[in-house]
């Protein structure tokens, strides 16, 4: 029988130690602040990437491992005053100053999707048609090492009905739609419990990670899905060391299902997962990184260390025994180089679906089952106008299988014929919000100052390649424009987007020839507001 407990990760004895921990730790006198930007929460975090872009934020910050600490950021450049980039208002504070209760920003997003594949990188928001509106808020609460975070999200989606295509992402936990009802979820959303010892943490979450140097798709971990409870073992800061700066993150984690897919297990997942960013003192502004995740069945684990913690051993399959321990595992390289002085980065992460066998495998198919991104971020300064740019900004990821699939087929990106729901949780997917086998290539082009942003994003976006090319459709392609744009008021950020989306060979109707019947015109709109107190 599957445990619902919210500490199931953890058995009793372990969870009585680690309440007694976070008793006694209240009592300590070393002062940290861990609050966190949520991850996709864009306006803080895009004008802080372009801050380091400008030279005016620690250099050594990766942005390869989010959420992260709007206070080691606002140390880093030097103007902690500024209240217009404060995430969150203190309500209260000690006069030792170790304690502090902050009110975090209220948002409330509203969505139209005409072309209900459009979610990408909104967390617990669906792929639905129709009308969706978003809602959170909440508190930050820190005494001594202890800190407490509270900010549960809530969605309320119309979810109307349209014309589906259930071969839409083949076998996985990736429902086209979440049920025929109108879909309504609370949870708690961005909310944390941890230990902060500078310049380590350690605690309990809910709140989404963002894996990676990608600024539209990361290959293992984003904000596509929910957010899900998982232990964290994290730095809160580049730690310097003699040969550079390291940044670092392990979780075990629980996925859920989302409900909606029949013919799945009736079993949660158990996922460890790691991320390592390094700086090499010698080469300013280049971030080295890699990333790895397991997952597997609750019920197929054993009580062991390995199984609990299998991040450290061999990449390769003939020195370990994966297929009869039914666990699936994914790993990824990136780079990132900063060039402070051009105000420019470009960066790149390239992944594999499945480990090699041996290292003469990896040599002769270093494709087989690889998946890439590739992107570039510039800003054009006015010569007259100070603190106004122009940002452009170019991304490329492929997720459908290289041409080494006519003789060996490596499976679609995130699904596995053991752990049938793929690398999912509560129903889309924990790493490129494209999905598998998906292909999408962006241009945006922005005017920005501060918060401030309009712009222009262009996109062209293909569908499950694997798919298309396994039972011979035609591709399904999608090219769009979207009008973008965010503006301050007071208190007040606001957003809004207007897409224009012409679907090619909709959900793949026509045969690998194509017809001209078969486009789909799509309109979605999205507008929010933020609150900050």
């Amino acid at each position: 029988m599957v445990r619902r407990d919210t500490y199931i990760l953890l058995r009793p004895d372990q969870r009585s130690f680690l309440f007694g921990l976070i008793l006694i730790s209240v009592f300590f006198s070393a002062p940290v602040f861990a609050q966190s930007i949520p991850v996709g929460f864009q306006p803080f975090e895009d004008y802080y990437r372009r801050q380091q872009l400008n030279g005016e934020l620690d250099s050594t910050l990766s942005f390869t491992i989010r959420p992260l600490s709007p206070a080691f950021i606002q140390k880093g450049r030097g103007n902690e005053s500024d209240s217009l980039l404060n995430p969150g208002k203190n309500i209260f504070q000690s006069a030792s100053g170790k304690s502090s209760i902050l009110l975090l920003p209220f948002s409330w997003q509203h969505r139209y999707s005409g072309n209900p594949s459009y979610n990408r990188n909104d967390g617990l928001m669906i792929p639905a048609k129709g009308y969706q509106t978003y809602l959170t808020a909440g508190f930050f609460v820190n005494s001594g090492p202890l800190s407490i975070q509270i900010k549960p999200e809530y969605v309320f989606a119309a979810n109307a009905k349209f014309k589906e295509n259930f071969s839409h992402y083949g076998m996985a936990d990736l429902p086209v739609r979440f049920g025929n009802d109108p879909y309504s979820k609370l949870s708690w959303g961005q909310s944390s419990i941890r230990l902060n010892f500078d310049p380590l943490s350690i605690g309990i979450s809910n709140e989404n990670l963002w894996w990676g140097p990608g600024m539209q798709n990361s290959i293992l971990m984003s904000n596509t899905a929910a957010g899900f409870k998982h232990l964290t073992l994290n730095t809160t800061r580049p730690v310097r060391t003699p040969i550079g700066s390291v940044e670092a993150q392990i979780i075990a984690a629980r996925l859920e299902g989302s409900g909606y897919t029949p013919g799945l297990p009736d079993d949660w997942r158990y996922l460890s997962g790691m991320v390592f960013s390094y700086q090499p003192r010698w080469v300013p502004g280049l971030f080295l990184g890699l990333t790895r995740s397991f997952q597997t069945y609750h019920e197929d684990m054993d009580s062991g260390f390995g199984d609990y913690l299998p991040l450290f051993q061999a990449f390769q399959k003939v020195n370990t025994n994966e297929d009869a321990k039914r666990r699936d595992q994914l790993t990824s390289v990136f780079a990132r180089w900063l060039l402070a002085n051009s105000r420019a980065e470009v960066y790149f992460e390239y992944g594999l679906n499945d480990h090699s066998y041996n290292t003469r495998d990896f040599l002769m198919s270093p494709e087989h089952s690889r998946a890439y991104t590739i992107g570039m971020n510039k800003l054009i300064s006015y010569k007259s106008r100070k603190d106004e740019y122009v940002q452009i900004g170019v991304e490329l990821t492929h997720m459908e299988q290289a041409i080494d699939r006519i003789l060996r087929d490596a499976g679609e990106w995130y699904m596995h014929s053991q752990v049938l729901h793929g690398y999912t949780n509560r129903g889309e997917v924990l790493g490129a919000g494209i999905g598998p086998g998906g292909n999408l290539q962006s241009l945006h082009v922005s005017w920005v100052k501060g918060l401030k942003r309009i712009g222009l994003q262009l996109e062209r976006y293909e569908h499950n390649g694997d798919l298309a090319n396994v039972y011979g459709y035609g591709p399904w392609i999608d090219l769009s424009a979207a009008a973008v744009g965010n503006w301050t008021y007071k208190k007040f950020i606001l957003n809004a987007k207007l897409q224009a989306i012409e679907s090619v060979n909709y959900q793949w109707m026509s045969g690998p020839y194509g017809s001209a019947n078969r486009n789909v015109f799509h309109v979605n709109g999205e507008v929010g507001v933020v609150y900050r107190f």
